[in-house]
C-alpha cells in the first residue's frame, strides 16, 4: 500500500485551509449558475439564438463534468498545491477570456476553459480536507466547505441578475477573475507540495472514456429536456454515453492499472456512498428547480418573489452545515444518514400533498426540509467515504463519488422536469390521494417521485458504516498538522 504524505513541519490552522477551500468552493458554484440570467443580454449583444446561448452553460457543463474524476485520479500522483493552482490558474484564465470576449465563440471558449478549472475545485477542496484535517475534525471541515454549496446556489442567480443588470454581464467574469487571483497565492502558500508516490501508469484513455460517458449523458439528458428524449441530439448523445460507458467498463477489467481501480467497488460502504450521494443530489437539484416553478406556474407569483421562497433554505444549509459536519465526528454515519434520507422524503410528501394550494408557505417549508435533510447526508457519506478508502485510492474514489453527485444534479432536474411536463398533457389528476388542491397536480406527481427516489437511497444507506472514525480520547489539537511551502 503506497503512504500518504508526510505531514512534516510547521503547523497550520485548519481555519487557514478552510479560509481558501471555502471561497473556492464558492466559486465554483456560483460560476455555474451566475450567466443564466443574462442569457437574453449575451443574446441581444452578439445576435445569438437560444440554442447557440446555451452553449454558455452546457460548454462550462461539459467539461466540469469530465474535469472531476479525472482531478480525483490524477490527486493521487501529483501534489495539491499544484493541481489546485493550475485549476484556479484556469478559471481565471476562462474568466479573462470571457469579460473580453468579442462574439459569441470566444465566450464559449471562455466558458469552457473556465469549466476546466472550476471542476478541480470541489474535489481537490474535498480531498484537501480528508488529507490534512485529522480524522475527528474531518467532518466538520467537509461540512464548512459544503455550506458554500448552499451559499452559492442561493448567491448565484441573486448576484448574476444583480451584478450583470448593474454592471453588465462581463463584470460577472471580472468578479470571478479577481477572486480566483486573490485564493491563488493563498492556497499556494496553504496546501502542501508534498508529491503522493502513487504507483503505475495513468490510464488516460480509461480516463477518457469515463470523462466522455460522463460528458455526452449530461449532454443528452440536457438536450431531452429542452426538445425531448425523440431528438437526435437527445438519443444519439445517450447512446454514444452507453458506448463509452461499455469500453470503459471493459477496459477497466482488463488492465491491472485501471483508471478506476475496480477494488474501489469491494467496499460495501463505498458503493453505498456513491449511490445515495447520486440519489440525493437527483432530489435535491431537482427540487430546487420545480419548487421555483410551482410557484410562479401555480402560484402565479413573479419570479422575483417566487425567488424569496428558496432564502430560508440556503440560509438554514448555510448555518447548519457546519454543526452537520460536527455531527458527523461524533454520531454514527448511517444514523445520520437514513435521519437525513427521511426528512428528505417527508418533505417530498409535504411537497406532493399541499403542491399547487394556496398558499406558498408548505412550498417554502417542504424545501427547507429537504434541503437540511440533503446535508445531513452528503457531509457524512463523503466523510464515510473518505475512510473507507485506503490512502493511494482515496483521490480516484472521492473523485468518482463528486462525479456521481454531479450526474445526480443533472438528471434529477431533467427527468422531473419531463415527468411534469408529460403530466401537464396529459391533464390527469395527482396520483397521491392526498393532494387537494385543483392545480399542481403535475408537480405533486413529481414531487412523489422524489419521494420514491429518497426511498431507494434509504434501502441503499443501510450498506453505510455503521460508526464514526473514534474521536481521540486525549485534547483536540487546535488545527491539522499541514506542511508548509518548501524552501
Amino acid at each position: 500500500m503506497t503512504p500518504p504524505p508526510t505531514r512534516t513541519g510547521h503547523t497550520r490552522s485548519a481555519t487557514a485551509l478552510l479560509a481558501v477551500l471555502t471561497p473556492a468552493m464558492l466559486a465554483t458554484v456560483i460560476a455555474s449558475d451566475m450567466a443564466n440570467l443574462m442569457l437574453p443580454a449575451i443574446g441581444e449583444r452578439f445576435g445569438a439564438s437560444e440554442a447557440e446561448l446555451a452553449w454558455v452553460v452546457t460548454g462550462f457543463l461539459l467539461m466540469f463534468s469530465v474535469g472531476i474524476p479525472f482531478y480525483g485520479r490524477v490527486s493521487d500522483r501529483l501534489s495539491l498545491r499544484h493541481l489546485f493552482g493550475f485549476a484556479l490558474a484556469a478559471y481565471a484564465a476562462g474568466s479573462l477570456i470571457c469579460a473580453l470576449a468579442p462574439a459569441l465563440p470566444p465566450l464559449v471558449l471562455g466558458r469552457i476553459v473556465m469549466g476546466v478549472g472550476a471542476a478541480g475545485l470541489p474535489v481537490l477542496s474535498i480531498i484537501a480536507v480528508t488529507r490534512l484535517m485529522p480524522d475527528h475534525q474531518r467532518g466538520m471541515g467537509i461540512g464548512v466547505v459544503s455550506a458554500a454549496t448552499g451559499i452559492g446556489t442561493a448567491a448565484g442567480p441573486a448576484i448574476g441578475g444583480g451584478i450583470g443588470q448593474a454592471l453588465g454581464w462581463p463584470a460577472l467574469f471580472w468578479m470571478m477573475l479577481i477572486v480566483a487571483l486573490a485564493l491563488l497565492p493563498a492556497a499556494w502558500r496553504v496546501l502542501p507540495g508534498d508529491r503522493p508516490a502513487g504507483t503505475g501508469r495513468l490510464d488516460l484513455p480509461g480516463g477518457i472514456l469515463l470523462g466522455l460517458g460522463a460528458g455526452l449523458t449530461l449532454y443528452g439528458i440536457t438536450q431531452a429536456q429542452v426538445t425531448g428524449l425523440t431528438a437526435p441530439s437527445s438519443w444519439a448523445a445517450l447512446l454514444a454515453a452507453a458506448a463509452a460507458f461499455a469500453l470503459f467498463a471493459r477496459r477497466t477489467l482488463r488492465l491491472t492499472d485501471p483508471f478506476v481501480p475496480p477494488t474501489l467497488f469491494t467496499t460495501p460502504a463505498y458503493r453505498a456512498a456513491v449511490a445515495v450521494a447520486f440519489l440525493a443530489m437527483a432530489v435535491n437539484l431537482g427540487a430546487m428547480v420545480l419548487v421555483p416553478l410551482l410557484v410562479v406556474d401555480v402560484n402565479g407569483l413573479q419570479p422575483g418573489a417566487g425567488a424569496l421562497v428558496m432564502i430560508p433554505a440556503g440560509v438554514a444549509v448555510t448555518v447548519l452545515s457546519p454543526l452537520i459536519g460536527r455531527l458527523a465526528d461524533r454520531v454514527p454515519t448511517r444514523l445520520l444518514v437514513l435521519s437525513g434520507l427521511a426528512a428528505v422524503g417527508l418533505s417530498s410528501l409535504v411537497l406532493s400533498t399541499f403542491a399547487g394550494g394556496d398558499s406558498v408557505i408548505p412550498a417554502g417549508l417542504g424545501i427547507l426540509g429537504l434541503s437540511v435533510g440533503v446535508f445531513f447526508v452528503l457531509t457524512p457519506i463523503i466523510s464515510a467515504a473518505a475512510g473507507a478508502l485506503p490512502p493511494h485510492q482515496a483521490g480516484a474514489g472521492l473523485g468518482i463519488l463528486q462525479g456521481a453527485q454531479f450526474l445526480g444534479a443533472g438528471t434529477g432536474p431533467a427527468l422531473l422536469g419531463a415527468l411534469v411536463t408529460a403530466r401537464q398533457h396529459t391533464g390527469a389528476g395527482a396520483l397521491n390521494p392526498l393532494h387537494a388542491p385543483h392545480d399542481g397536480a403535475a408537480y405533486s406527481d413529481a414531487f412523489l417521485a422524489m419521494a420514491a427516489i429518497a426511498a431507494l437511497a434509504l434501502i441503499a444507506a443501510l450498506r453505510l458504516r455503521t460508526a464514526p472514525t473514534p474521536a481521540p480520547s486525549g485534547p483536540v489539537p487546535s488545527g491539522p498538522s499541514i506542511p508548509p511551502p518548501p524552501r
